[in-house]
């Protein structure tokens, strides 16, 4: 499982997220997506620990602290909705012109 970590200071990195998880376990991976156009970080991460019970802990202590001048939102991620591709119909109705 993941955690998602929002309201991230756009200042923060990896290194800096890897940090603060670590007093909580082991930190396994960490992810800061970043705008295809600009390049700059979009304010949110995921953070990967070694154990469920690791990142509950994480979660329980870090859920709304301040960090970088920034309440963090910390929780469980939701899977990742699939994408559909298409979509949008033009349809319509009925109306008088």
């Amino acid at each position: 499982m993941s955690i998602y970590v929002g309201n991230l200071s756009f200042d923060a990195t990896e290194a800096d997220l890897n940090e603060v998880f670590a007093e909580y376990g082991t930190v396994k991976r960490v992810q800061l997506p970043t705008d295809r156009e600009t390049g700059r970080m979009r304010g949110f991460g995921f953070v990967e620990l070694s154990s469920d019970d690791e990142e509950n802990k994480a979660i329980e202590a870090l859920d709304g602290a301040e960090w970088m001048g920034r309440d963090l939102k910390v929780n469980k991620a939701k899977p990742r909705e699939p994408r559909g591709g298409g979509g949008g119909s033009f349809g319509g109705g009925g109306g008088r012109y």
